[in-house]
Parts: C-alpha cells; structure tokens; sequence
C-alpha cells in the first residue's frame, strides 16, 4: 500500500501523531476535560442543552478550519516538492 492510500484509509493519523508527543496539548486537553465535567455538574438542564449547541457548533468550526490547515499544508509540501 502506497502512503497516500494509507492516508486515504485512515493507516496514517497526522494528528495523532501531533498530540501524542505534544505535552502542552495533553495538558489543556486535561484542563478542557475537568472544566467540562465541572460545567455538566453545576448547569442546568437548559444551560446544560446550550452549552452542548456551543460545543458542537465549535467542533464543527475546529474541523472545517483543521481541514483547510491540513489541506493547505499538504498543497504547500506538494509545491516545495517539486519545486
């Protein structure tokens, strides 16, 4: 299998490999997780149900601009490439 078919089938996970060696990002992931949990015991249940609408509307903008980083960064490697 070619590496481009590996990252087509998800055999490659370039940012599992960032957040593996990164210990700044385990860190904050850490904190955003005892926050989160401390959120979902002191909300309300319709407080509770916005905070989860603002968490998904901001995943979804983390992936889409995470997309457009990877794609960019993967178009700009192509260029140095062949240069």
């Amino acid at each position: 299998m070619t590496a481009l078919e590996d990252l087509w089938y998800g055999n490659i996970r370039p940012v599992e490999k960032f957040v593996e060696d990164n210990v700044e990002y385990k860190n904050l992931l850490r904190l955003v997780s005892k926050n989160r949990e401390t959120l979902e015991n002191e909300l309300t249940p319709k407080q509770l149900e916005l905070f989860e609408k603002y968490n998904t509307s901001v995943n979804e903008m983390n992936s889409i601009s995470e997309t457009a980083a990877f794609k960019y960064g993967f178009t700009l490697a192509i260029a140095l490439l062949t240069q």
